[in-house]
């Protein structure tokens, strides 16, 4: 029997690819921070984030290009992709809502919807259940959420301030933006020109309970590449999972 969810899940998508990645230096001294490899990978966390869009359903890709962009751009003209993938550099520094809007705008069918992430998420989930959560809430945006590992021991006390137990690197209590999206075609009119729609689009789409939230199901793998020790930890948490 035919899934009537299916024809509704995006099969498109933008990956902004643009950041400096500064903190990562020195691996991005030459390179855009999505062409840093996680070690013991051979592949650039893009090159992970493609392979898991396809999985998904994704034949077409928007890559938002800006620091280094010739380096990533000869990685993508050259490398065996698993999708079609157009790339696109901003004329001027346009914000992330403009450049997610100035990316959308170069998608092959503007009138469906799309997946939009973060080029330095290192993530596996179903961004199909994702989709269909999307759908039944009939939002206009929905954010992936995570629960982060704190970087740093947590102590419990009992109630009368007694120290119980240490617990190293627990989840955090808050779910936080995990960087991956659903949009519904209506959703690239709302962006801005200029500027970040973080603090004026998706506001006004939680004002008018528009914007949804998908928790990023326990077990699955996420992680933000922000700095060299996500690098190594990454590497780590991969090889334990790969055993």
């Amino acid at each position: 029997m035919t899934d009537p969810t299916a024809s509704r899940r995006p099969t498109q998508a933008v990956v902004l690819a643009g950041g400096q990645g500064s903190r990562l230096r020195p691996y991005t001294d030459d390179r855009p921070k999505p062409m840093v490899e996680i070690p013991g990978t051979g592949t650039p966390i893009i090159g992970h984030q493609l392979a898991w869009l396809a999985e998904e359903g994704v034949t077409d890709v928007v890559v938002s290009c800006g620091h280094l962009a010739e380096v990533l751009q000869k990685w993508l003209e050259t490398t065996d992709l698993p999708v079609s993938v157009t790339t696109v550099v901003e004329p001027e520094p346009l914000g992330r809502g403009g450049g997610l809007r100035y990316a959308a705008a170069r998608l092959p069918h503007p009138d469906r919807p799309w997946y939009a992430t973060n080029g330095d998420i290192w993530t596996r989930f179903s961004l199909r259940d994702m989709a269909d959560f999307h759908t039944e809430r009939d939002a206009v945006a929905t954010l992936a959420l995570a629960r982060p590992r704190l970087p740093w021991g947590a102590v419990q006390t009992d109630g009368f301030g007694r120290i119980t137990d240490f617990i190293e690197a627990p989840p955090s209590t808050f779910e936080i933006n995990a960087g991956v999206y659903v949009f519904s075609p209506a959703f690239a009119a709302l962006l801005p020109e200029r500027g970040d729609h973080e603090r004026t689009t998706f506001p006004r789409l939680a004002r008018e309970r528009r914007l949804s939230g998908f928790p990023i199901p326990q077990g699955s793998y996420w992680r933000a590449i922000d700095t060299a020790k996500d690098l190594t930890e990454a590497a780590r948490e991969l090889a334990a999972l790969s055993r």
